[in-house]
């Protein structure tokens, strides 16, 4: 969910948020939430991006009578070094805090310094979830660190407009049909550049890598043990593959940056992969002029993830029974559904998933588009991934080796090989 108008991440905020990368420092309180007036307890949560919470704040603070107070950062690149040096530190976290998926194998590997959500009856909520994200929230000895938030299951955003003047096919179903492989994709790029629309088929292939590698299952980065297997699993290689040969189709905008966010607004490109939390921020970012423009088909391949969320809380909380308590009220059924009908955050619970106000949910910005319908089915149609405590490290390293590729600085083979020397130096 999110966007990121910074350092490009895998997940970030859809629209800036109040209080700023202040928020996370560390407080005199060592467990972030202090006693209010009385002797009220009051929580701390720090956030990134948008998950969806204000009203189920309010709500949780009317239903038990406990104070919440939510600390949120706008961007991912912000929001993680801090939580990291807070969590070192013993000190300045919230009671409650959100761990981006790419992450969350990192804090499990410290998960003495989080309670065992298990002990506060979080156990009975796994089979409510998809279960590759009920493992990744979960240490090998069955110790409960994360609590899933929200997926990031993928759409392909297509702009219509451009489409249209290409020559192709608008209505999403018959667009789906142009791609059900990646090569396909690749095929419907070159015949859009054939069209000369004077649009870019791709804004910029880097994105692509997380969404390919992720249809693959399994480990693409790192096994369970800590040790890299970029280049034991062929998959990689084969995703790596596929996203550099979209290069001659990019507008070489770097994901994030302000000439990114430009290229939404002129129209510069055609596609975009689309988790669901993308839909906001191309909403937000070309406004009123991409209303009807814009539309989502499925993503070539089938499934994919892109980003997600986990609840998690800290040992140093003074409060540890209460924010398990709003860990679990959140990431219930109920309360993710709540955040889905206020930000679109899709669920990682399943009875949400399968929910009519998922299934049934339309984007009137999108034409309509059925979105829930298409990110819930390819929400149950991956297969487990397994990311390391080094996969963030690992993702800067690729990002940076396809954006010199892409711009024609290095040649495919030769990125490859940065990208996996710096991902060995990174993991040490």
């Amino acid at each position: 969910m999110g966007t990121r108008p910074a350092r490009p991440s895998l997940r970030t905020s859809l629209t800036a948020a109040a209080a700023g990368g202040a928020m996370l420092m560390a407080t005199a309180c060592g467990g972030g939430g202090d006693d209010g007036g009385g002797g009220d307890v009051t929580l701390t949560i720090d956030t990134f991006g948008v998950m969806g919470y204000e009203a189920l704040l309010e709500q949780f603070e009317e239903e038990t009578g406990i104070a919440v107070e939510e600390r949120n950062v706008t961007d991912l690149a912000d929001y993680t070094p801090q939580l990291q040096q807070n969590i070192a530190a013993g000190s300045g976290a919230g009671d409650v805090v959100a761990i981006e998926e790419a992450n969350i194998a990192q804090f499990l590997a410290q998960d003495d310094r989080f309670v065992d959500l298990a002990e506060h009856g979080a156990g009975e909520m796994q089979d409510g979830f998809l279960e590759w994200k009920w493992e990744q929230g979960t240490t090998p000895d069955g110790k409960i660190v994360g609590l899933g938030t929200d997926i990031g299951s993928m759409g392909m955003c297509y702009d219509t407009v451009l489409f249209e003047d290409a020559g192709l096919p608008t209505d999403r179903e018959e667009v789906a049909e142009l791609w059900p492989t990646w090569d396909d994709f690749i095929s419907t790029g070159e015949e859009f550049a054939d069209a000369e629309t004077g649009a870019a088929f791709v804004s910029t292939i880097q994105p692509y890598f997380r969404a390919v590698t992720s249809q693959a299952g399994g480990a693409p980065f790192q096994n369970e043990e800590g040790e890299l297997v970029l280049e034991s699993n062929e998959d990689t290689r084969a995703s790596y593959d596929t996203v550099v040969s979209m290069s001659d189709l990019s507008a070489n905008l770097p994901i994030w940056s302000d000439e990114w966010n430009s290229g939404i607004q002129n129209n510069a490109f055609a596609t975009l992969p689309c988790p669901a939390w993308m839909l906001g921020h191309i909403e937000n970012t070309a406004g009123d002029a991409g209303a009807g423009r814009w539309d989502v088909a499925t993503v070539p391949g089938g499934g994919g993830n892109w980003g997600g969320s986990f609840l998690a809380v800290p040992e140093q909380s003074e409060h540890p029974e209460e924010a398990a308590e709003l860990a679990r009220f959140l990431t219930g059924p109920e309360g993710q559904l709540g955040a889905w009908n206020e930000a679109n955050t899709l669920p990682s619970s399943t009875e949400a998933l399968e929910s009519e106000d998922v299934a049934d949910f339309t984007r009137p910005y999108f034409n309509d588009a059925p979105v829930g319908e298409i990110y819930a089915t390819t929400a149950m149609e991956l297969e487990p991934v397994y990311y390391g405590p080094d996969t963030q490290a690992v993702d800067d390293a690729f990002r940076a080796a396809l954006e010199s590729v892409e711009q024609g600085q290095a040649e495919p083979d030769e990125g490859w090989e940065t990208a996996v020397s710096e991902s060995e130096r990174a993991a040490g």
